[in-house]
Protein backbone atom coordinates (compact mmCIF):
# COMPACT_ATOMS: atom_id res chain seq x y z
CA UNK A 1 0.00 0.00 0.00
CA UNK A 2 1.21 3.48 -1.18
CA UNK A 3 2.39 5.87 2.30
CA UNK A 4 0.30 8.82 2.67
CA UNK A 5 1.65 11.79 1.52
CA UNK A 6 2.31 14.57 4.35
CA UNK A 7 4.72 17.47 4.75
CA UNK A 8 6.74 18.56 7.86
CA UNK A 9 5.39 19.71 11.02
CA UNK A 10 5.31 23.62 11.38
CA UNK A 11 5.01 23.47 7.39
CA UNK A 12 1.47 24.31 5.40
CA UNK A 13 0.69 24.44 2.06
CA UNK A 14 -1.48 26.78 0.73
CA UNK A 15 -4.00 26.56 -2.01
CA UNK A 16 -4.93 29.51 -4.56
CA UNK A 17 -7.55 31.15 -2.02
CA UNK A 18 -4.68 30.88 0.73
CA UNK A 19 -2.60 32.51 -1.94
CA UNK A 20 -4.48 35.20 -2.76
CA UNK A 21 -5.01 36.58 0.45
CA UNK A 22 -1.18 36.10 1.16
CA UNK A 23 -0.35 37.93 -1.98
CA UNK A 24 -2.88 40.66 -0.50
CA UNK A 25 -0.52 40.87 2.80
CA UNK A 26 2.59 40.87 0.91
CA UNK A 27 1.63 43.37 -2.14
CA UNK A 28 -0.36 45.66 0.79
CA UNK A 29 3.45 45.95 2.69
CA UNK A 30 5.36 46.00 -0.20
CA UNK A 31 3.33 49.31 -1.16
CA UNK A 32 3.75 50.99 1.70
CA UNK A 33 7.58 50.41 2.20
CA UNK A 34 7.87 51.73 -1.68
CA UNK A 35 6.17 55.04 -0.26
CA UNK A 36 8.82 55.50 2.02
CA UNK A 37 11.68 54.88 -0.19
CA UNK A 38 12.80 51.18 0.04
CA UNK A 39 14.11 49.13 -2.20
CA UNK A 40 13.78 45.34 -2.66
CA UNK A 41 16.49 42.79 -2.52
CA UNK A 42 16.29 38.98 -1.84
CA UNK A 43 19.62 36.96 -0.78
CA UNK A 44 20.09 33.15 -0.59
CA UNK A 45 17.88 30.91 1.60
CA UNK A 46 20.84 29.27 3.16
CA UNK A 47 23.82 30.68 4.12
CA UNK A 48 27.77 29.85 5.67
CA UNK A 49 26.60 28.71 9.33
CA UNK A 50 29.63 31.15 10.34
CA UNK A 51 27.30 33.78 9.13
CA UNK A 52 24.57 32.53 11.15
CA UNK A 53 26.32 31.03 14.36
CA UNK A 54 26.41 33.45 17.44
CA UNK A 55 24.24 35.94 16.09
CA UNK A 56 20.93 34.66 17.80
CA UNK A 57 21.76 34.14 21.32
CA UNK A 58 22.26 31.01 22.70
CA UNK A 59 18.78 29.81 22.24
CA UNK A 60 18.33 31.02 19.01
CA UNK A 61 21.68 29.06 17.89
CA UNK A 62 19.51 25.80 19.01
CA UNK A 63 17.03 26.73 16.56
CA UNK A 64 19.12 27.10 13.51
CA UNK A 65 18.45 24.21 10.93
CA UNK A 66 21.40 22.90 9.27
CA UNK A 67 21.95 21.45 6.04
CA UNK A 68 24.55 17.88 5.93
CA UNK A 69 27.48 18.76 3.81
CA UNK A 70 27.14 17.22 0.23
CA UNK A 71 28.57 13.61 -0.41
CA UNK A 72 30.15 11.52 1.79
CA UNK A 73 30.07 13.95 4.97
CA UNK A 74 31.03 11.15 7.63
CA UNK A 75 34.66 10.39 6.03
CA UNK A 76 36.63 13.24 7.93
CA UNK A 77 35.00 11.39 11.29
CA UNK A 78 36.26 8.59 12.83
CA UNK A 79 34.56 5.63 14.38
CA UNK A 80 35.80 6.95 17.98
CA UNK A 81 34.75 10.59 17.32
CA UNK A 82 31.40 9.64 16.27
CA UNK A 83 30.70 7.30 19.27
CA UNK A 84 32.37 9.92 22.00
CA UNK A 85 31.34 13.42 20.17
CA UNK A 86 28.02 15.58 21.41
CA UNK A 87 25.46 16.05 18.57
CA UNK A 88 26.35 19.93 18.45
CA UNK A 89 29.92 18.79 18.24
CA UNK A 90 29.21 16.08 14.78
CA UNK A 91 26.48 18.94 13.72
CA UNK A 92 29.52 21.16 13.09
CA UNK A 93 32.09 18.63 11.40
CA UNK A 94 29.01 17.32 8.94
CA UNK A 95 27.37 20.86 8.44
CA UNK A 96 29.06 24.12 6.81
CA UNK A 97 25.30 25.49 6.08
CA UNK A 98 22.36 26.46 7.13
CA UNK A 99 18.92 27.95 6.47
CA UNK A 100 18.62 31.34 7.27
CA UNK A 101 17.04 32.09 10.90
CA UNK A 102 15.91 35.58 9.53
CA UNK A 103 16.53 38.20 7.36
CA UNK A 104 18.95 40.17 9.30
CA UNK A 105 21.85 38.86 9.40
CA UNK A 106 21.82 37.82 5.54
CA UNK A 107 21.01 41.31 4.68
CA UNK A 108 23.81 42.21 7.44
CA UNK A 109 26.51 40.13 5.51
CA UNK A 110 25.02 41.51 2.18
CA UNK A 111 25.56 45.14 3.10
CA UNK A 112 29.35 44.47 3.83
CA UNK A 113 30.18 42.03 0.69
CA UNK A 114 28.07 44.93 -1.74
CA UNK A 115 29.78 47.69 0.42
CA UNK A 116 31.15 49.65 -2.64
CA UNK A 117 28.31 49.55 -4.89
CA UNK A 118 25.92 50.99 -1.99
CA UNK A 119 24.64 54.17 -1.68
CA UNK A 120 24.11 55.14 2.20
CA UNK A 121 22.00 55.57 4.04
CA UNK A 122 20.95 52.27 1.92
CA UNK A 123 17.07 51.41 2.58
CA UNK A 124 16.21 47.90 1.63
CA UNK A 125 13.71 45.80 2.18
CA UNK A 126 13.22 41.99 1.68
CA UNK A 127 9.81 39.63 1.91
CA UNK A 128 11.50 35.72 1.48
CA UNK A 129 10.47 32.57 3.69
CA UNK A 130 13.04 32.04 7.13
CA UNK A 131 13.30 28.64 8.84
CA UNK A 132 13.31 27.86 12.75
CA UNK A 133 13.87 24.45 14.30
CA UNK A 134 11.26 25.54 17.07
CA UNK A 135 8.48 23.37 18.15
CA UNK A 136 5.44 24.01 16.22
CA UNK A 137 2.13 25.65 18.16
CA UNK A 138 -0.43 27.64 17.20
CA UNK A 139 0.87 30.87 15.78
CA UNK A 140 4.45 29.64 15.44
CA UNK A 141 5.90 28.01 12.37
CA UNK A 142 8.63 26.43 11.51
CA UNK A 143 8.86 28.06 7.85
CA UNK A 144 6.68 31.23 7.73
CA UNK A 145 7.78 34.94 5.62
CA UNK A 146 9.09 37.92 6.87
CA UNK A 147 8.78 40.95 5.60
CA UNK A 148 11.75 43.33 6.68
CA UNK A 149 12.49 46.85 6.37
CA UNK A 150 16.02 48.09 6.71
CA UNK A 151 18.33 51.34 6.85
CA UNK A 152 22.03 50.91 7.24
CA UNK A 153 24.05 54.09 6.97
CA UNK A 154 22.41 56.37 9.35
CA UNK A 155 22.36 57.34 13.05
CA UNK A 156 19.10 59.49 12.44
CA UNK A 157 16.30 58.76 14.89
CA UNK A 158 14.01 59.96 12.18
CA UNK A 159 14.36 56.58 10.60
CA UNK A 160 12.92 55.28 13.92
CA UNK A 161 10.08 57.72 13.60
CA UNK A 162 9.71 56.93 10.18
CA UNK A 163 9.32 52.77 10.78
CA UNK A 164 6.81 53.31 12.66
CA UNK A 165 4.86 55.28 10.78
CA UNK A 166 5.32 52.42 8.65
CA UNK A 167 3.94 50.09 10.80
CA UNK A 168 1.11 52.17 11.52
CA UNK A 169 0.43 52.57 8.24
CA UNK A 170 0.20 48.86 6.81
CA UNK A 171 -2.01 47.80 10.22
CA UNK A 172 -4.44 50.77 9.09
CA UNK A 173 -4.84 49.77 5.58
CA UNK A 174 -5.12 45.83 6.92
CA UNK A 175 -7.91 47.06 8.97
CA UNK A 176 -5.82 45.47 12.17
CA UNK A 177 -6.39 47.57 15.43
CA UNK A 178 -2.84 47.41 17.26
CA UNK A 179 -0.95 48.16 20.53
CA UNK A 180 2.62 49.13 19.21
CA UNK A 181 5.31 49.33 21.81
CA UNK A 182 8.53 50.79 22.52
CA UNK A 183 11.26 49.96 24.52
CA UNK A 184 15.27 50.87 24.50
CA UNK A 185 17.95 48.25 25.07
CA UNK A 186 20.01 51.40 26.43
CA UNK A 187 17.72 52.10 29.00
CA UNK A 188 17.50 48.26 29.95
CA UNK A 189 21.35 48.39 29.90
CA UNK A 190 21.12 50.86 32.80
CA UNK A 191 18.69 49.55 34.72
CA UNK A 192 21.42 46.42 35.18
CA UNK A 193 24.04 49.17 35.93
CA UNK A 194 21.66 50.61 38.33
CA UNK A 195 21.06 47.11 39.77
CA UNK A 196 25.42 46.39 39.80
CA UNK A 197 24.66 44.12 37.44
CA UNK A 198 25.98 45.61 34.00
CA UNK A 199 27.32 41.98 33.36
CA UNK A 200 24.10 40.42 33.39
CA UNK A 201 22.16 42.56 31.01
CA UNK A 202 21.84 39.21 28.82
CA UNK A 203 20.11 36.98 31.31
CA UNK A 204 17.89 40.49 32.57
CA UNK A 205 16.59 41.32 29.37
CA UNK A 206 15.90 37.46 27.79
CA UNK A 207 14.03 37.14 31.30
CA UNK A 208 12.11 40.16 31.42
CA UNK A 209 10.83 38.99 27.39
CA UNK A 210 9.24 36.61 28.63
CA UNK A 211 6.98 38.43 30.86
CA UNK A 212 3.82 38.19 29.24
CA UNK A 213 4.14 34.07 28.17
CA UNK A 214 5.37 33.02 32.26
CA UNK A 215 4.22 35.52 34.36
CA UNK A 216 6.24 37.52 37.26
CA UNK A 217 6.97 34.61 39.47
CA UNK A 218 8.61 32.33 37.14
CA UNK A 219 10.59 35.57 35.41
CA UNK A 220 11.87 36.70 38.95
CA UNK A 221 12.96 32.78 39.28
CA UNK A 222 14.59 32.90 36.29
CA UNK A 223 16.66 36.40 37.74
CA UNK A 224 17.59 34.42 40.62
CA UNK A 225 18.58 31.23 38.61
CA UNK A 226 20.99 33.97 36.72
CA UNK A 227 22.54 35.43 39.53
CA UNK A 228 20.46 38.22 40.75
CA UNK A 229 20.16 38.58 44.68
CA UNK A 230 16.81 38.68 45.84
CA UNK A 231 17.64 42.13 46.94
CA UNK A 232 18.20 43.35 43.11
CA UNK A 233 15.39 40.99 42.33
CA UNK A 234 13.09 42.68 44.67
CA UNK A 235 14.48 46.53 43.06
CA UNK A 236 13.39 45.33 40.19
CA UNK A 237 9.71 44.40 40.23
CA UNK A 238 8.56 48.24 40.26
CA UNK A 239 10.57 48.80 36.81
CA UNK A 240 9.02 45.96 35.29
CA UNK A 241 5.71 47.28 36.54
CA UNK A 242 6.02 50.49 35.99
CA UNK A 243 2.21 52.34 34.61
CA UNK A 244 1.06 56.02 33.37
CA UNK A 245 1.62 57.70 30.35
CA UNK A 246 4.69 57.20 28.22
CA UNK A 247 5.52 60.77 29.55
CA UNK A 248 5.32 59.80 32.88
CA UNK A 249 7.33 56.45 32.49
CA UNK A 250 9.82 58.70 31.05
CA UNK A 251 10.13 61.01 33.93
CA UNK A 252 10.10 58.19 36.62
CA UNK A 253 12.81 56.50 34.56
CA UNK A 254 15.22 59.53 34.26
CA UNK A 255 14.67 59.97 38.51
CA UNK A 256 15.65 55.86 38.99
CA UNK A 257 18.49 56.13 36.32
CA UNK A 258 20.16 59.23 37.11
CA UNK A 259 23.52 57.47 37.96
CA UNK A 260 23.37 55.74 34.71
CA UNK A 261 24.68 57.83 31.31
CA UNK A 262 23.60 54.96 29.33
CA UNK A 263 19.90 54.60 30.98
CA UNK A 264 19.41 58.57 30.08
CA UNK A 265 20.59 58.31 26.53
CA UNK A 266 18.18 55.48 26.10
CA UNK A 267 15.35 57.84 28.06
CA UNK A 268 16.47 60.43 25.48
CA UNK A 269 16.27 58.28 22.46
CA UNK A 270 12.57 57.20 23.16
CA UNK A 271 11.51 60.61 24.50
CA UNK A 272 12.75 62.00 20.86
CA UNK A 273 10.72 59.27 18.70
CA UNK A 274 7.73 59.65 21.13
CA UNK A 275 7.51 63.84 20.63
CA UNK A 276 7.76 62.91 16.87
CA UNK A 277 4.96 60.71 17.27
CA UNK A 278 2.72 62.64 19.11
CA UNK A 279 -1.00 62.44 18.05
CA UNK A 280 0.30 61.21 14.50
CA UNK A 281 -0.70 57.97 14.59
CA UNK A 282 -3.94 55.77 14.28
CA UNK A 283 -2.79 52.73 16.44
CA UNK A 284 -1.55 52.73 20.29
CA UNK A 285 1.97 53.70 20.82
CA UNK A 286 3.24 52.70 23.84
CA UNK A 287 6.59 52.90 26.26
CA UNK A 288 6.73 48.54 27.54
CA UNK A 289 9.57 48.15 29.43
CA UNK A 290 9.39 44.78 29.99
CA UNK A 291 10.08 44.54 25.66
CA UNK A 292 13.20 42.90 25.79
CA UNK A 293 13.40 41.66 22.42
CA UNK A 294 16.40 38.97 23.43
CA UNK A 295 18.29 39.24 20.35
CA UNK A 296 21.76 39.82 21.71
CA UNK A 297 22.22 42.33 18.45
CA UNK A 298 19.89 45.03 19.17
CA UNK A 299 21.64 48.15 20.73
CA UNK A 300 19.06 51.15 20.68
CA UNK A 301 15.25 51.26 20.15
CA UNK A 302 13.16 48.23 20.03
CA UNK A 303 9.89 47.70 19.05
CA UNK A 304 6.94 45.39 19.02
CA UNK A 305 3.36 44.83 17.89
CA UNK A 306 0.70 42.95 19.49
CA UNK A 307 -3.05 42.49 17.70
CA UNK A 308 -5.79 44.06 19.75
CA UNK A 309 -8.72 41.19 18.78
CA UNK A 310 -6.76 38.43 18.50
CA UNK A 311 -4.58 36.01 20.94
CA UNK A 312 -1.37 35.87 19.31
CA UNK A 313 2.07 36.55 19.58
CA UNK A 314 3.58 39.57 17.90
CA UNK A 315 3.23 39.91 14.45
CA UNK A 316 5.56 42.72 14.43
CA UNK A 317 8.94 43.45 15.72
CA UNK A 318 12.84 45.11 15.13
CA UNK A 319 14.96 47.73 16.20
CA UNK A 320 18.29 49.51 16.01
CA UNK A 321 21.19 47.35 15.63
CA UNK A 322 24.43 49.18 15.69
CA UNK A 323 26.99 46.61 15.80
CA UNK A 324 25.22 44.08 13.59
CA UNK A 325 28.14 44.68 10.14
CA UNK A 326 30.89 44.92 12.37
CA UNK A 327 30.45 40.90 12.90
CA UNK A 328 31.31 40.94 9.46
CA UNK A 329 34.72 43.31 9.35
CA UNK A 330 32.76 46.29 8.98
CA UNK A 331 32.30 48.28 11.96
CA UNK A 332 30.44 52.17 12.48
CA UNK A 333 27.69 51.55 10.65
CA UNK A 334 24.70 52.09 12.04
CA UNK A 335 21.24 50.00 11.00
CA UNK A 336 17.60 49.62 12.02
CA UNK A 337 15.16 47.94 11.17
CA UNK A 338 11.67 45.97 11.46
CA UNK A 339 10.22 42.83 10.64
CA UNK A 340 6.08 41.82 9.67
CA UNK A 341 5.30 38.06 10.37
CA UNK A 342 3.24 37.48 6.98
CA UNK A 343 2.10 34.23 8.80
CA UNK A 344 0.86 35.64 11.64
CA UNK A 345 -0.32 38.76 10.23
CA UNK A 346 -2.37 35.92 7.67
CA UNK A 347 -3.91 34.15 10.85
CA UNK A 348 -5.25 37.53 12.04
CA UNK A 349 -7.41 38.61 8.73
CA UNK A 350 -8.60 35.35 8.95
CA UNK A 351 -10.15 35.40 12.53
CA UNK A 352 -11.38 38.59 12.23
CA UNK A 353 -12.04 37.96 8.61
CA UNK A 354 -10.84 41.60 7.24
CA UNK A 355 -9.83 40.62 3.51
CA UNK A 356 -11.78 42.63 1.40
CA UNK A 357 -14.34 40.50 -1.09
CA UNK A 358 -12.62 40.52 -3.90
CA UNK A 359 -9.18 39.04 -2.81
CA UNK A 360 -10.05 35.88 -3.55
CA UNK A 361 -10.88 36.37 -7.32
CA UNK A 362 -7.99 35.75 -9.16
CA UNK A 363 -10.04 35.78 -12.87
CA UNK A 364 -12.65 38.92 -14.03
CA UNK A 365 -13.92 37.26 -16.64
CA UNK A 366 -15.11 33.40 -17.48
CA UNK A 367 -16.16 32.96 -21.19
CA UNK A 368 -18.35 30.00 -21.24
CA UNK A 369 -17.73 27.27 -23.93
CA UNK A 370 -20.65 26.11 -26.15
CA UNK A 371 -18.49 24.27 -28.75
CA UNK A 372 -15.56 24.67 -31.19
CA UNK A 373 -16.69 27.43 -33.27
CA UNK A 374 -17.66 29.49 -30.48
CA UNK A 375 -14.80 28.51 -28.53
CA UNK A 376 -12.66 29.93 -31.34
CA UNK A 377 -14.87 33.02 -31.50
CA UNK A 378 -14.31 32.99 -27.71
CA UNK A 379 -10.43 33.16 -28.01
CA UNK A 380 -10.26 35.70 -29.75
CA UNK A 381 -12.49 37.69 -27.88
CA UNK A 382 -10.37 36.89 -24.50
CA UNK A 383 -7.18 38.39 -26.34
CA UNK A 384 -8.75 41.69 -26.24
CA UNK A 385 -10.50 41.65 -22.62
CA UNK A 386 -6.85 40.44 -21.43
CA UNK A 387 -5.35 43.00 -23.97
CA UNK A 388 -7.47 45.52 -21.52
CA UNK A 389 -6.24 44.22 -18.28
CA UNK A 390 -8.69 41.88 -17.71
CA UNK A 391 -7.86 38.70 -16.13
CA UNK A 392 -9.78 36.25 -18.50
CA UNK A 393 -10.72 32.64 -18.59
CA UNK A 394 -12.15 30.58 -21.72
CA UNK A 395 -13.15 27.11 -20.21
CA UNK A 396 -11.61 24.54 -22.31
CA UNK A 397 -14.24 22.02 -22.06
CA UNK A 398 -17.99 22.24 -24.27
CA UNK A 399 -19.16 20.16 -21.27
CA UNK A 400 -22.63 21.36 -19.31
CA UNK A 401 -23.86 24.59 -19.08
CA UNK A 402 -24.43 23.55 -14.80
CA UNK A 403 -20.84 22.22 -14.93
CA UNK A 404 -19.41 25.67 -16.49
CA UNK A 405 -20.99 27.72 -13.93
CA UNK A 406 -20.05 25.51 -10.69
CA UNK A 407 -16.87 26.47 -11.69
CA UNK A 408 -17.11 30.08 -12.11
CA UNK A 409 -18.83 29.91 -8.36
CA UNK A 410 -16.06 27.89 -7.06
CA UNK A 411 -13.50 29.75 -7.99
CA UNK A 412 -15.55 32.99 -7.22
CA UNK A 413 -15.42 34.35 -11.13
CA UNK A 414 -17.38 37.89 -10.63
CA UNK A 415 -18.33 37.75 -14.85
CA UNK A 416 -19.34 34.58 -17.37
CA UNK A 417 -19.82 35.55 -20.80
CA UNK A 418 -22.15 33.19 -23.20
CA UNK A 419 -21.70 33.45 -26.78
CA UNK A 420 -23.65 31.41 -28.73
CA UNK A 421 -24.63 30.96 -32.35
CA UNK A 422 -26.84 34.00 -32.25
CA UNK A 423 -24.54 36.55 -30.21
CA UNK A 424 -22.07 35.58 -32.65
CA UNK A 425 -24.52 37.09 -35.58
CA UNK A 426 -24.72 39.73 -34.05
CA UNK A 427 -21.62 40.96 -32.61
CA UNK A 428 -22.65 40.58 -29.08
CA UNK A 429 -21.69 39.17 -25.70
CA UNK A 430 -24.56 37.98 -22.98
CA UNK A 431 -22.52 39.44 -20.02
CA UNK A 432 -24.11 37.84 -16.64
CA UNK A 433 -22.72 39.29 -13.34
CA UNK A 434 -22.69 36.26 -11.24
CA UNK A 435 -22.99 39.07 -7.83
CA UNK A 436 -26.15 39.91 -9.00
CA UNK A 437 -27.39 37.38 -11.39
CA UNK A 438 -28.06 40.70 -13.73
CA UNK A 439 -27.52 39.76 -17.52
CA UNK A 440 -27.53 41.48 -20.25
CA UNK A 441 -26.84 41.91 -23.93
CA UNK A 442 -23.29 43.68 -24.61
CA UNK A 443 -20.68 44.50 -27.25
CA UNK A 444 -17.24 43.66 -26.85
CA UNK A 445 -15.76 47.27 -25.88
CA UNK A 446 -18.85 48.07 -23.95
CA UNK A 447 -18.18 44.59 -21.48
CA UNK A 448 -14.38 46.04 -21.06
CA UNK A 449 -15.94 49.16 -19.44
CA UNK A 450 -18.53 47.49 -17.39
CA UNK A 451 -15.53 45.11 -15.81
CA UNK A 452 -13.08 47.77 -16.04
CA UNK A 453 -15.66 50.03 -13.69
CA UNK A 454 -15.82 47.50 -11.26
Amino acid sequence: MAQKPSIPKGTRDFGFVEMARRNYIFDTIRSVYRLYGFSQIETPAMENLSTLMGKYGEEGDKLLFKILNSGDFTRSVSTEQYEADSAAALAAKFCEKGLRYDLTVPFARYVVQHREELQLPFKRFQIQPVWRADRPQKGRYREFYQCDADVVGSDSLLNEVELMQIVDEVFTRFGIRVAIKINNRKLLTGIAEVLGAADKIIDITVAIDKLDKIGLDKVNEELKAAGLSAAQVETLQPIISLSGSNTEKIATMRQVLAASEVGLKGCDELEFVLNALDGSLKNVLELDLTLARGLNYYTGCIFEVKALDVEIGSITGGGRYDNLTGIFGLPGLSGVGISFGADRIYDVLNQLELYPATTAASVDLLFINFGEKEAAHCLKLARATREAGIATEVFPDATKMKKQMNYANARQIPFVALVGESEMEQNLIALKNMTTGEQQQVSLEQLIQLIQAQ
